[in-house]
């Protein structure tokens, strides 16, 4: 019977003794034969099961067990990029129940409305190229504080209800700095180690918390006199934040970031072009990119031109902005009780069916006038996109170059948060134009356009 010995440190072993004995070494050869107990050597796994749950070279999980003190870091990094993401969420469908206000106040048309959409498109784009080139020059830490001093800049120009010009460029600053945090917060937690999965997931639910909070807060000030002051939630929000990140990543970069929570070192690049270079020479990534242009533009334009088309359509009133919030609210439970749902089926499938119930729902909202069958629809509606964002992200980590991710990242959610800009200022011509009856056969044909971007996604090169 052969000792519990794994085969290849004995293989090694017995290679170093034929060396030695080689070398006519005496000392070496008596000494270094064999270990004296297989227990005791710990430079390789006990035995193969142990080397498969390894970590690999080059992967993002912990070379050695957490401490306490690690586990607890760990704990409020990720508390405080959720808390980031409730706060960009909250910002997102915010607009919504205010539209109707803000075109009433200011006298503007749909058109003239919509370029606050257009304008916040624009600080996104600037805000992901932006990222793409400081990333690499700039402290992880840093730049989430600087993305929380443009928010609060941004929400302090709103809350007096300064001309509209001025209320535009506070869309735009906004659109800075929620693109810059966005893509560092969500670069970050991929290489968060364990869980990365369900990690993304419970960021993307706190996003949907958000979005869920964000139009009963909305609604209720925009039947008051003082309605612009629903911004001041906002600007607490973002200041909240801006202490946070300072005082849990203490202005330091990703990697030390990542030794306080017992991480290794991520994968270095050793190509010699620009990062900015290498993210425009990949494939995937424009078509990862289009994808979630589409996807959130639908979105946000699901949660912020449902109230104003219910309110003409259906002939409610001011109350049906709580049919945002149940939009919202099932992205929110979509994000967290549909995870072993996604793992179960897969990336690529779980999300053709989730776009495809998707279709099929906002043509009932289409068709059929029911105040009461649409809010449940649109909820619904929600409820399927809630994982998409999650399961977008899984995909393009397994087809990504890891020193690259962040980057990527922010690049494709900086394209993602244009969406949220550019498709709902062309509704708002649209609707200018020919009505808000246009709004169901315009989300209808962006949904079955995400089914054919999906179709043109790479197949994984790696497992996550």
């Amino acid at each position: 019977m052969i000792p519990d010995i794994e085969l290849d440190t004995l293989t090694t072993v017995t290679a170093q003794s034929v060396r030695q004995i080689s070398t006519n070494d005496p000392k070496s050869a008596s000494n270094d034969v064999l270990p004296s107990s297989p227990s005791l050597d710990h430079s390789r796994p006990r035995s193969l099961a142990a080397r498969q749950h390894q970590p690999e070279e080059g992967t993002l999980s912990a070379s050695l067990p957490q401490t306490k003190e690690q586990i607890e870091r760990s704990r409020a990094q990720f508390m405080v990029t959720c808390s980031c993401m409730f706060a960009i969420g909250f910002n997102d469908a915010s607009a919504g129940p205010l539209l109707p206000r803000m075109q009433s106040v200011y006298h503007v048309s749909f058109l003239i409305v919509s370029l606050l959409f257009i304008f916040a498109c624009v600080g996104f784009i600037f805000g992901a190229s932006l990222n793409v080139f400081v990333s690499d020059h700039v402290a992880f830490g840093k730049l989430l504080v600087l993305s929380c001093v443009l928010q609060m800049i941004a929400f302090t120009l709103a809350i007096p209800a300064p001309p509209f010009p001025v209320f535009v460029l506070g869309y735009f600053i906004n659109g800075i700095g929620s693109a810059l945090q966005l893509a560092q917060v969500t670069g970050y937690l991929a290489v968060m180690g364990h869980n990365v999965n369900g990690k993304v997931a419970l960021s993307q639910a706190s996003y949907g918390a958000g979005a869920l909070v964000a139009p009963i807060v909305a609604t209720q000030f925009s039947v008051t006199q003082h309605w612009s002051f629903h911004y001041l939630v906002s600007l607490g929000m973002v200041t909240t934040n801006a202490f946070l990140t300072s005082a849990i990543f203490r202005l330091q970069s990703k990697e030390d970031c990542r030794a306080q929570i017992g991480l290794e070192p991520l994968e270095s690049d050793t190509s010699e072009r620009s990062p900015f270079r290498q993210i425009l020479s990949l494939k995937s990534v424009h078509t990862l990119a289009a994808f979630i242009f589409l996807y959130v533009g639908t979105e946000v334009t699901i949660g912020g031109w449902t109230v104003t088309y219910i309110i003409q359509q259906r002939d409610a009133g001011p109350s049906s902005g709580y049919i945002a919030s149940g939009f919202w609210g099932g992205i929110l439970l979509g994000r967290i009780i549909l995870i072993p749902f996604n793992n179960r089926i897969g990336d690529r499938l779980v999300m053709l069916i989730y776009i495809l119930l998707a279709v099929g729902l906002e043509i009932v909202v289409w068709l059929v006038p029911s105040l009461i069958g649409n809010a449940v629809a649109v909820a619904l509606v929600g409820l399927f996109f809630g994982p998409m964002f999650p399961v977008a992200l899984s995909a393009s980590r397994k087809v990504i170059p890891r020193w690259i991710y962040t980057g990527v990242i922010g690049w494709i959610t900086g394209f993602g948060q244009a969406g949220s800009a550019a498709l709902p200022f062309l509704t708002g011509a649209l609707a200018d134009a020919v009505g808000i009856s246009s709004l169901q056969p315009l989300l209808v044909g962006m949904m079955s356009t995400m089914i054919a971007l999906w179709l043109l996604v790479p197949r994984p090169v790696r497992p996550d």
